[in-house]
């Protein structure tokens, strides 16, 4: 998981995003204990303060429960998971949309735009 860190965003919240993501994809199952705090953070290469702080925010947005004693875990809570899957979606097309407008496109030409790399894709795939 070690990746460098944007100066824009505080280090912890970027550790929750990829985090979130790894939840979303299904790397990280519902149940699934995460490292502990000190082992999370030598593989962040972060301080254990920063991890700490990360899975309180993961707890706080419902994501993950600290069982006392046992450890961290991704919450069994299937509602939670598609709620953060709809939220990244979110986020990922409100910035796709902000820069394809800043780069003077309508939304006709975004839309088609989108459908020929998924045609693209889908042809590649085939291959």
């Amino acid at each position: 998981m070690s990746k460098q860190f944007q100066a824009s965003q505080p280090i912890y919240l970027q550790i929750v995003d990829r985090i979130c993501r790894q939840i979303v994809r299904n790397e990280l199952l519902p149940s699934e204990k995460l490292p502990s705090v000190r082992e999370m953070a030598l593989q962040c290469g972060v301080n254990p303060n920063t991890i700490q702080r990360t899975y309180s925010e993961l707890e706080r947005m419902g994501i993950v429960e600290t069982k006392r004693g046992q450890g961290t875990f991704v919450c069994e809570n299937g509602n939670a998971v598609q709620e953060l899957k709809l939220k990244l979606q979110s986020e990922i097309i409100t910035n796709f949309v902000k820069d394809m407008k800043e780069m003077g496109l309508s939304e006709a030409e975004m839309l088609l735009g989108v459908k020929r790399h998924l045609k693209k894709i889908a042809e590649e795939s085939h291959d």
